[in-house]
């Protein structure tokens, strides 16, 4: 059987590898975890749409994974120089290979929670699945602009959520905080064997805390 892997993440993990990121232990709302945000020279210096959104930006966990549930404990909110369209992006890439060269990932947007009745669309948009290279959030909503690949969902920054993803195959089923809030059929990469990442974009400070890998059978 595949072991169950289970990191507190109250320190970097060994073997983690950092992407245009830094990760430093944090105790936050008495939780230990480790904050993650975008370098300042990606944050202050790259070009979107390159350096950042929607690019690999995240620590990386060298726990190897195809299909079977990745879950973790996150906490996302604004740095105080997010620019004005930054919604606290933070979530979970998979099949993660050759350091990031293509990977799929599912974030959350807590400012685009219904708990804060943002305005549509954006109360649509509280998660969303993209697969680097090829297919980044806004290829995907010019493509399928009914939100095949985005949904609402009850959150809000700076709380406490846990992320759940159960991976096969041919889908991902995205809970948060145990109820089901988006399920993709229409995969744009190939389930292949891979590491996961804790991923964060711009204008975000992001805690992560108990992240559990489960590889199927």
């Amino acid at each position: 059987m595949p072991q169950r892997l289970s990191y507190p993440l109250a320190d970097l993990p060994v073997g983690a590898e950092l992407r245009s990121v830094t990760a430093i232990p944090a105790q936050v709302d008495g939780r230990a975890g480790l904050q993650v945000q975008l370098t300042d020279e990606v944050a202050h210096g790259g070009r979107p749409g390159v350096d950042y959104v929607d690019q690999p930006t995240f620590v990386i966990i060298p726990a190897e994974f195809r299909t079977g549930t990745i879950a973790v404990d996150l906490r996302a909110g604004l740095t105080v120089d997010a620019p004005d369209y930054a919604r606290g992006f933070a979530g979970l890439a998979y099949h993660l290979v050759e350091g990031g060269d293509r990977f799929e990932a599912v974030y959350l947007r807590p400012l685009n929670g219904a708990s804060l009745d943002p305005p549509a669309p954006r109360h649509l948009r509280a998660v969303q699945y993209f697969a680097y290279p090829d297919w980044p959030f806004s290829r995907l909503r010019d493509t399928y602009p009914e939100g095949v690949y985005e949904a609402s969902a009850d959150i809000a920054p700076d709380r406490w959520l846990h992320l759940c993803l159960v991976v096969d195959d041919s889908s991902v089923v995205v809970s948060v905080d145990g109820v089901e809030v988006l399920t993709v059929h229409d995969l744009k990469s190939a389930a292949v064997p891979g590491v996961i990442g804790l991923f964060v974009d711009i204008g975000t400070r992001a805690e992560f805390a108990n992240l559990v890998v489960e590889p199927s059978s």
